[in-house]
């Protein structure tokens, strides 16, 4: 079972910031990483994986790469962990066994509000 981070079953999903830059300040490689980690995941989404034509090509709403900056950053949202528990220490422990910095945020959208969780409808 997975201890980090910890959870309330009360609260709403969070987000976390995988970022591409080691404990020690150093650029993680290969520079490619972000993308990798959130290929691997991207099965793991809701309904289960996308069928069809195209559809390996995109990703989980649920674990998304982005760049912030310069940095390369995976974007995990804790319903992951709800929604399978092994693909969340996965991801928790891939950052933790290359000693990735993680960090709890939230993205915003172009128009500057907090996104909804992709279980979730905007209020």
């Amino acid at each position: 079972m997975s201890t980090f981070p910890p959870s309330s079953p009360s609260s709403p999903p969070r987000e976390f910031f995988i970022q591409g830059i080691t404990q020690n300040g150093r650029a993680f490689r290969p520079s490619d990483w972000a993308e990798r980690l959130a290929g691997v995941m991207s099965s793991f989404r809701p309904g289960g994986a996308a069928q069809g034509q195209g559809a390996h090509i995109g990703y989980s709403p649920y674990c998304v790469p982005t760049t912030l900056g310069n940095i390369k950053c995976v974007v995990v949202n804790e319903a992951l962990r709800a929604l399978e528990p092994m693909a969340w220490d996965f991801v928790m422990n891939f950052a933790k066994d290359n000693g990735l910095q993680v960090v709890e945020a939230c993205l915003l959208d172009p128009a500057g509000t907090v996104s909804s969780p992709p279980d979730k409808k905007p209020a």
